[in-house]
């Protein structure tokens, strides 16, 4: 496959030949990243355009190569590129043009709801604070923070059994301090 040129690869890819495909874009998509890295600086938008611009090969190659053009399979791969980068401009562009449309709460929450969501948030601060630290450690990071075991475990520096075993007798003080 090194010893043939673009053209030729583009004209076995519209038989199907997967090889000049890979081949293909082995060749071109380092210089047609470059080139839309030019002309737009979002790397998920040069990256959507690659991509579609390499299906678009894969399914117009017979249109390419059953043509009698002047015009170079790197000029062609160019031009489906810099399509497809302005129907991304385009896309983006109607996106940001949809008015957002503010959503208001329909009804406010009752008195009662408020204090109670207030007293609870003190009682469980209190509970939380009450926890010996080794716990609310464990707890602070599975819970408030988001972790997995194993982050906590990393993040604490212990074994992931001793991560699970603090956050189950920390879950069951606070349950037992809240009831």
């Amino acid at each position: 496959m090194a010893d043939l040129d673009e053209a030729e690869l583009v004209r076995r890819v519209a038989g199907g030949d997967r090889a000049a495909f890979d081949e293909l874009y082995r060749r071109t998509s380092p210089w047609l990243a470059v080139r839309l890295r030019r002309r737009c600086a979002d790397d998920d938008v040069v990256a959507d355009v690659l991509q579609e611009t390499y299906l678009a090969v894969w399914r117009a190659a017979g249109s390419y190569a059953g043509s009698v053009t002047e015009g170079s399979a790197v000029g062609w791969l160019w031009t489906i590129a810099a399509n497809r980068l302005v129907d991304a401009f385009r896309r983006r562009a109607r996106q940001e043009r949809v008015p957002t449309v503010a959503l208001l709460d329909t009804t406010a929450p009752a008195a009662e709801d408020e204090v109670m969501a207030n007293r609870v948030d003190q009682n469980f601060e209190q509970a939380l604070l009450r926890l010996p630290p080794e716990l609310r450690q464990v707890l602070q990071a599975m819970v408030l923070d988001d972790l997995s075991v194993r982050q906590t475990a990393v993040l604490l520096g212990m074994p992931e059994g001793t991560v699970k075993t603090r956050a189950r007798r920390a879950r069951i003080a606070l349950r037992k301090a809240l009831s």
